[in-house]
């Protein structure tokens, strides 16, 4: 699958027959590569379309960015329809809420599932815990939020609404916060991270392949 994308990145840089054969030869190992998926059973097919997701101790990593996305457009969705003056911004704004405040609630829930899952250090313990407790806060706060906002009628308007505005700014900072404690967990001390060692060769490889 992933020789299928690579046409994107090596094959449309050449010209004429260069760029054809690397198309042709692109769809010709997809198509391959559908062929290889018959007869394996739903968990093997879903590991060979999906190999990132299935190589993961738990789905906290990729959850986790559902209620980052929602939850920073829902501000600035919210900000500039108040700016403006724009209701319908403001509505769609109510439902990136809602859908963040959801999201957020199966994050810190498959979050909680995860601690259990992964082994780490003390240092690193202190860390999580410091993670953990802002995804509850997170949590907490975008509920506040959506039930004030549901209370309203879906809209909150006047000084309420700079109070408002002003505790959904707080919870995109406690979701900076989280979210550098989360990368600080994998990409330093590599909580959750499987070592494959690097052979000069592969690095020789990848790295040719990269120009």
């Amino acid at each position: 699958m992933n020789d299928f994308l690579s046409f994107q990145v090596h094959g449309s840089a050449g010209l004429g027959h260069k760029a054809r054969d690397g198309v042709a030869g692109s769809v010709e190992e997809f198509l391959t590569f559908l062929e290889s998926l018959i007869g394996l059973s739903p968990v093997e097919m879903f590991s060979a379309i999906m190999p990132g997701i299935s190589s993961m101790a738990n789905l906290h990593p990729v959850v986790v960015h559902f209620p980052i996305a929602f939850l920073v457009a829902f501000l600035l969705m919210d900000v500039m329809g108040s700016l403006l003056q724009k209701q319908s911004w403001r509505e769609l704004a109510t439902g990136l809420l809602y859908l963040g405040t959801l999201s957020a609630a199966i994050a810190v829930a498959v979050g909680m599932m995860a601690e259990a899952s992964v082994e780490h250090g003390e240092n690193v313990h202190l860390i999580l815990e410091r993670h953990k407790l802002l995804g509850i806060s997170i949590l907490s706060l975008s509920l506040l939020l959506s039930i004030w906002r549901l209370l309203s009628g879906g809209i909150v308007n006047g000084v309420s609404n700079i109070v408002f505005i002003l505790l959904a700014f707080f919870l995109n900072i406690l979701l900076v916060l989280g979210a550098d404690l989360g990368g600080l967990m994998v990409y330093k001390y590599g909580v959750a991270v499987e070592v494959v060692e690097v052979t000069s060769m592969d690095y020789f490889h990848e790295h040719t392949h990269s120009h």
